[in-house]
């Protein structure tokens, strides 16, 4: 059961890590789940996520952690006990163990890995399910199955901590969690959208993307993903590499977050190879997964534009064509030009493309007004309307191809357009 105590100097085990003192914590305090896994693997964090189990108090500990440090703190769930202290550089969480003793609360959590527990009072770690050797051979092996079926997210979440740690599924494992998969379907979009959010973020997780989607964990919220959506995910994490040894700036911007959001136009853009080719059924797919109106907009923007690039893989494009581009697409360019390199188009092809989208001074990619509609109205006596907006966008369309370069040469062909 007991195990003995690595070398915790500067890890999360070491409570000289922790924003609060350890004296502050009940004697039966214990540290457990992913800070503990990670300690043992050697993986540091500058920020911490700590979650402690404690047989009574959980709730007043954490009110006490908080108004000691003058902390944030959340009550998670009162029924259950959880509250949260959140701390600059850490999250802490505080929970009543589940069961009548710490063993029992590890035999109901999901993975071994996953159930071991330090005392950092004693400086005994307490693995019952030998963890710790899972851990030694890079296994990812169930608790039981009814564990993982209790919350399916579970079956998810396990080939996200594969792809993370770099570790293999145990094939009993692997085995149930095919066996129960369409229990997935019962899980709030949410919650699927945040793991999935892992597996799609960088190359690593795209095996077990795959994985997961041959061992039928994905079919109930992406129908229509087939083997080639899943190849073109992979070949757009080529594509990113391919793209970014040329232009640093683009490979920033595909990894940038949108809105806030955990994802980015590169996530982005390999999901959109996950859902069905027609804009308005991606669309729809993307909504009930709960997915921002900035992230539907990307992945539903690249499906739509793809094909329309990919034609003009070979005849190039003319300026009218590029303008009407980069107005259709803006920002969200970068997630095009990886999922169509992906697809095959060459890159010198889309190189004057890219050139265009990186020159913040490129009139076609990103044409300055050079006039107003109120100087429209009031030079050429004309009324407020429609009218009004076809001129600017026929004006900057006539800068983009050179034809005018200056307000005054702007009056002057807007006056002859309204003739």
């Amino acid at each position: 059961m007991y195990a003995s105590n690595p070398d915790i100097a500067a890890s999360a085990l070491s409570p000289d890590t922790w924003p609060f003192s350890l004296e502050l914590l009940p004697p039966q305090a214990c540290l457990v789940g992913g800070a503990v896994r990670d300690a043992l693997l050697g993986r540091r964090s500058e920020y911490l996520d700590l979650d402690f189990v404690l047989p009574v108090d959980a709730v007043e500990t954490a009110r006490k952690l908080a108004n000691h440090y003058k902390a944030g703190f959340v009550l998670l769930d009162a029924g259950r006990q959880i509250a949260r202290v959140v701390f600059k550089q850490a999250t802490v969480d505080l929970a009543k163990q589940e069961g009548d003793s710490l063993e029992s609360d590890l035999h109901r959590r999901d993975f071994t890995i996953n159930a071991i527990a330090y005392n950092p009072h004693t400086g005994e770690l307490i693995d019952p399910l030998q963890g710790i050797a899972d851990i030694q051979t890079r296994t990812i092996r169930m608790v039981k199955a009814a564990n993982l079926k209790d919350d399916p997210l579970r079956l998810l979440r396990g080939y996200r901590q594969a792809a993370q740690l770099n570790f293999a599924i145990e094939p009993e494992t692997q085995a149930v969690m095919r066996r129960i998969a369409g229990l997935l379907g019962e899980i709030a979009a949410e919650r699927v959208q945040v793991e999935l959010g892992y597996l799609l973020k960088s190359a690593q997780g795209t095996p077990w993307l795959t994985a997961a989607w041959k061992d039928n964990l994905l079919q109930t919220w992406f129908p229509d993903a087939t083997d080639q959506g899943l190849a073109q995910v992979a070949a757009i994490d080529q594509a990113a590499i391919v793209l970014e040894k040329t232009w640093q700036t683009l490979g920033v911007e595909l990894a940038t977050l949108i809105s806030g959001k955990s994802a980015s136009l590169f996530s982005l853009a390999k999901l959109a190879s996950l859902l069905p080719s027609v804009p308005t059924a991606a669309e729809e797919r993307l909504q009930s997964l709960k997915y921002s109106r900035a992230e539907i907009k990307v992945a539903v923007t690249t499906l739509k534009h793809l094909p329309r690039l990919l034609s003009y893989s070979s005849s190039g494009m003319s300026i009218r064509e590029q303008y009407f581009l980069f107005q259709d697409v803006g920002s969200i360019f970068p997630a095009l030009a990886v999922t169509s390199v992906a697809a095959g188009m060459p890159v010198d092809a889309l190189t004057p493309l890219i050139n265009r989208y990186l020159n913040p001074d490129d009139r076609v990619a990103h044409p300055k007004a050079l006039i107003t509609g109120n100087d429209l109205m009031r030079s050429l006596n004309l009324p407020a309307g429609q009218q009004i907006g076809k001129l600017l966008g026929e004006i900057q369309l006539a800068q983009a191809e050179g034809k005018i370069s200056t307000p005054e040469e702007a009056l002057d062909f807007a006056a002859q357009q309204s003739v």
